[in-house]
C-alpha cells in the first residue's frame, strides 16, 4: 500500500490542496482532499491524471525529421513512400528497442499509456513469420522495458486503395485479412498482457464487407480504431467510390459506439462531428503529425459544441510531449478562428480543460480505466512543478504556464500502475534503453 500526499491534485471538479491518494495493486484505493498533516510520500507540485496517447506508429519515429527537404515531396502521399522504405527495414529484433525508447520518451513527455496502431505484421515480402504475432511480441517487449501501459491494436489491411485496389510494393508487409487479425488478437489477448484492440486501417484499405465482418467478429472485445477523413484526396475518392464522405459513410454503415476511435477526422464537417459525438466515439487528434503532413485543421469548436470526446496521439512520433501536443492543438484553432483560448470555455482555463478532456478521451480510446484521479481507476499520474513564471500562482495558472509557456516537457515524475517510471525527469532505465536504441538506428541505417 502506497500513500501519496500531493500539494495539489487535479480532481474532477478542479484542483484541490493536500490530496491524499491511496494506491494498491496498481489502482487508486481512495482520494481525500485537504488532508493536512496526513502521512504519505510527499508530492511537491501538481499531481495530474496520466495522459493516454491514443494513436502511435512506433516504427515511424526512426525517420522523423528526415523528409524535410525539397525532394522529400510536398504532401502526405510522397511522405508515405518514405514511410514504406522505413517499414521495409524493420525487424523483430530491432522493433523492441525502438518501442522501448519511444515508450521512455513518451513517459517523459507526460503520457502514461499508448495505443499502438499496429499493421507492420509480416516480412518485407508479405510472407508471415513462423509466429504470426512476432512483430507484435516485439512491441510488447519494448513497452514492458519502458514501463508504459500498452494498448495493442491489431491491424486489418487488405487493399491498396478504394475499390479493392491491389497492394503494391511497401504495402505488402502490412497485408492482413479479417480472419488473420481476429486470430492474432485472440492469441495476443491470452499471452501478451496488454489491452488488445482492432485497427481497421482505413476505408481505402478495408472493404465494406470486410469491415462488417471484422466489427461483428470483434464486437465487445476491446477498442476499435480507424484512420478516417485525414486527407482531402481520401475524402473525394471515398465520395466517388462509396457515395459519401468517410465519416458519414462509417456512421451509416457500422455500429460505431464508445469503443471506437475515429483517428484524425480532419475533414469531417460539423454535422458529421455532431453525429459522431452522439455515438460516444472518441475523435483521435494528432496535431503534430497533421501539421507535419499538411493535413489541415479539425473543426474543434464543432466538437466542443457537440460535447464530443477527443484525445491526442503522437502518430508518426515527430513530437513526444503531451503538453506541446495540446498546445499545438489549441494554437491551430486560434489561427483557424482568429481568437484566443478556444478550449477554455467561458469560465475555465485552457490548460485544465485540454488536459482533463484529452486524458479522459485517451483512456477511453486505449480501453483503460484511467484518465482521472478517482477511486478504482489506474494509478497513472504525471507530476509537474510550477515554472519560474508560475511560482506563487494558483495551480490552474501553473498548469497553463506548463502547457503554454514551457519550452521542454515539464513532467517531473511519472507513475504508471502504481510504479514510478520517471523521477526528476530521468527514466529508471534510461541509459540501457538509449544504448539499445542507438544500436537499432545504426542497424537500420537511419
Amino acid at each position: 500500500m502506497l500513500h501519496l500526499l500531493a500539494d495539489w491534485a487535479l480532481l474532477d471538479d478542479g484542483f484541490a490542496p493536500d490530496v491524499l491518494v491511496g494506491v494498491a495493486d496498481g489502482a487508486i484505493t481512495d482520494v481525500t482532499p485537504r488532508s493536512e498533516g496526513a502521512t504519505g510520500e510527499r508530492v511537491a507540485g501538481l499531481l495530474l491524471p496520466g495522459m493516454g496517447n491514443l494513436h502511435s506508429h512506433a516504427f515511424q519515429r526512426v525517420f522523423a525529421g528526415l523528409t524535410e527537404h525539397a525532394d522529400g515531396g510536398g504532401d502526405f502521399w510522397s511522405w508515405r513512400e518514405a514511410m514504406y522504405r522505413a517499414a521495409a527495414r524493420m525487424t523483430p529484433e530491432l522493433y523492441a528497442p525502438v518501442m522501448a525508447w519511444l515508450g521512455k520518451e513518451l513517459l517523459k513527455g507526460g503520457y502514461t499509456s499508448v495505443a499502438e496502431f499496429h499493421y507492420l505484421h509480416h516480412r518485407p515480402d508479405g510472407s508471415p513469420y513462423a509466429r504470426r504475432t512476432e512483430m507484435a511480441a516485439s512491441l510488447v517487449a519494448g513497452a514492458e522495458a519502458a514501463g508504459i501501459a500498452l494498448t495493442l491494436l491489431v491491424g486489418v489491411y487488405e487493399a491498396g486503395g478504394f475499390g479493392g485496389a491491389p497492394l503494391t510494393g511497401g504495402q505488402n508487409r502490412f497485408s492482413n485479412d479479417v480472419d488473420a487479425a481476429l486470430l492474432m488478437a485472440a492469441s495476443l489477448r491470452v499471452h501478451c498482457g496488454a489491452v488488445v484492440g482492432l485497427a481497421l486501417h482505413s476505408l481505402r484499405a478495408v472493404s465494406p464487407a470486410s469491415l462488417r465482418r471484422a466489427v461483428d467478429g470483434f464486437a465487445g472485445q476491446g477498442p476499435i480504431h480507424i484512420h478516417v477523413a485525414e486527407q482531402r484526396a481520401e475524402v473525394a475518392t471515398c465520395v466517388e467510390t462509396l457515395g459519401a464522405p468517410p465519416v458519414a459513410w462509417l456512421l451509416d454503415h457500422a455500429a460505431v459506439n464508445g469503443a471506437w476511435c475515429l483517428v484524425h477526422a480532419t475533414h469531417a464537417n460539423a454535422k458529421e462531428i455532431a453525429d459522431a459525438a452522439r455515438t460516444g466515439a472518441v475523435i483521435g487528434l494528432c496535431p503534430s503529425t497533421e501539421a507535419d503532413l499538411g493535413d489541415g485543421l479539425f473543426d474543434f469548436p464543432a466538437c466542443q459544441e457537440a460535447c464530443g470526446a477527443f484525445g491526442i496521439g503522437s502518430d508518426s512520433n515527430v513530437m513526444l510531449d503531451a503538453f506541446a501536443e495540446l498546445r499545438l492543438l489549441d494554437y491551430g484553432q486560434r489561427l483557424r478562428g482568429e481568437r484566443r483560448n478556444v478550449a477554455a470555455g467561458d469560465n475555465g482555463h485552457s490548460g485544465r480543460a485540454l488536459w482533463q478532456q484529452a486524458a479522459r478521451g485517451g483512456a477511453a480510446a486505449c480501453g483503460r480505466a484511467a484518465g482521472r484521479i478517482a477511486t478504482g481507476l489506474a494509478a497513472d499520474f504525471v507530476v509537474i512543478e510550477p515554472t519560474a513564471e508560475a511560482f506563487g500562482q494558483k495551480p490552474d495558472f501553473a498548469l497553463d504556464a506548463a502547457m503554454f509557456g514551457a519550452v521542454r516537457a515539464p513532467a517531473r515524475h511519472v507513475m504508471v500502475g502504481g510504479a514510478w517510471q520517471v523521477r526528476d525527469g530521468v527514466h529508471r532505465n534510461e541509459a540501457k534503453i538509449d544504448s539499445g536504441y542507438r544500436a537499432a538506428l545504426k542497424a537500420l541505417g537511419a
